[in-house]
């Protein structure tokens, strides 16, 4: 493991940019080509299959309208989940890819295996009810979070510069997740309104709408919650990188993992609880779950915050940054008006240039951190100079976006009047002093009487 100095030196002639780029003498393996084609026609190959898979049981009309009613919250949970990964924002490739796995790859799995697991069970038992209440509160969800999950564990394990916490497990697990619902929306809803079709129902009354009030009004965070926890078990791990106890790091995911088999479980089962059932597991436990997990990610953010407000101003100290940097980039308020300033003044390259400068400071502040508490990689010294780099490169623009940031949100500094007579501007006595930094007691004079 390393760990940093106190105060990183200041670079006494041209900064290294990022070190990135490929080997000399890359194996076939590790060519880019190869890293990003061959999981995209994967997942391509599996949303064909899906979609053939799906077309076949709703039937075109019903996979038409299934599509156009599942897709409506997609965008509200993606906008959340980018919401949360504000502090460090991800690459949207890694967004893409959760999301694509989940509704291609993760809903073909969990398709095929929980068919064949559901008709096993019935020719086994010859109970056609009891195969069908073990598949869903059994088989689904251990098939389905295990199939989810990979995702989380894929970029766990080839995009670890992009996983550092929790914040980064959730945000992944949750976007996975999202896809996993849209396919499966698609599937439920194309399926009632076949049925409506055959049995005549409309409007309120009918499946179709029923179907669409439970699962896309009343539920749509329902499968993000169960895979956020796997993502939470994930997040943990990834912060304990460079952590000797390797086995605590191994049964984080894991107890993520079975917690949300668990919650998938229980949620499966309400409905043969009886007819209040599925209610009174809704308000008992899924909406203190959801409210406890969503408070305690905006803490862990607020925590990151803080941790880039204690961080940087070593930075600053060594001549990196501006005195104000680490408070405006600690600051969600004063990034937005860092990034509106250089976009108002310089056109919207600047404003992407200020959103990439305070995303890396940000990663700079972690990474100081982990190394600080011994838990950076060895490549500490590496990452570090590749991040100092990158501000580098960007300081002319996003330094007087922040500093103007800076003083835009700057609390007010009190001022205590004093005990003795104060006089205005023309002889008379203030009973009130304001004060202005740029011109300290600019009124009063000791030597008037």
């Amino acid at each position: 493991m390393a760990t940093c100095p106190p105060y990183p030196p200041h670079p006494g002639g041209p900064v290294p940019g990022p070190a990135g780029g490929r080997p000399r003498h890359a194996h076939w393996w590790q060519k880019r080509w190869v890293r990003y084609g061959a999981p995209a026609m994967l997942l391509a190959l599996s949303g064909l299959v899906i979609l053939a898979l799906v077309r076949q049981q709703t039937g075109t009309e019903g996979f038409l309208v299934g599509l156009g009613l599942a897709v409506l919250p997609v965008p509200l949970l993606i906008a959340a989940f980018r919401w949360l990964d504000r502090v460090e924002p991800g690459p949207w490739r890694n967004l893409l890819f959760a999301f694509a796995w989940g509704a291609c790859a993760a809903a073909l799995v969990a398709i095929v295996a929980n068919s064949f697991a559901t008709q096993w069970i019935e020719t086994a038992t010859a109970d056609p009810t009891r195969a069908d209440t073990l598949g869903a509160t059994v088989i689904a969800p251990i098939v389905e979070e295990s199939a989810k999950g990979s995702a989380v564990l894929l970029l766990f394990l080839f995009r670890r510069r992009d996983f550092t916490g929790i914040v980064d497990g959730v945000v992944l697990a949750g976007v996975t997740a999202t896809g996993f619902a849209f396919t499966e929306n698609i599937l439920y809803l194309g399926t009632a309104f076949g049925t409506d079709q055959l049995t005549g129902g409309r409007g309120i009354a009918s499946v179709t709408a029923a179907t669409f009030f439970v699962r896309i009004i009343m539920s749509p965070f329902a499968h993000p919650l169960f895979t956020v926890c796997t993502g939470i078990g994930f997040g943990a791990a990834a912060a304990l990188a460079a952590d000797r106890r390797r086995v605590r790091r191994v049964l984080l995911p894991l107890s993520g993992l079975l917690l949300a088999m668990s919650m998938h479980a229980l949620w499966n089962g309400s409905a043969t609880f009886g007819t209040y059932g599925f209610l009174a597991v809704y308000a008992a436990f899924m909406v203190p779950a959801f409210g406890l997990l969503t408070w305690m990610v905006i803490w862990t953010r607020q925590r990151e915050l803080r941790t880039v407000r204690e961080e940087l101003p070593a930075y600053a100290a060594a001549g990196w940054l501006t005195p104000a940097e680490p408070f405006a980039l600690g600051s969600m308020r004063a990034r937005r008006l860092a990034r509106e300033h250089a976009r108002h003044h310089l056109g919207k390259p600047a404003g992407r240039a200020v959103a990439q400068y305070e995303a890396y400071a940000t990663s700079l502040a972690f990474l100081r951190h982990r190394g600080r508490r011994g838990r950076a990689g060895a490549d500490f010294v590496v990452r570090e100079r590749e991040l100092l780099g990158e501000l580098w490169a960007r300081r002319e623009v996003a330094q007087p976006a922040l500093d103007h940031a800076a003083r835009r949100t700057a609390p007010p500094v009190p001022v205590v009047a004093p005990p003795w007579p104060v006089y205005g501007v023309y002889g008379r006595p203030a009973t009130h002093v304001t004060h202005d930094p740029a011109t300290p007691y600019p009124a009063y004079n000791p030597y008037r009487t």
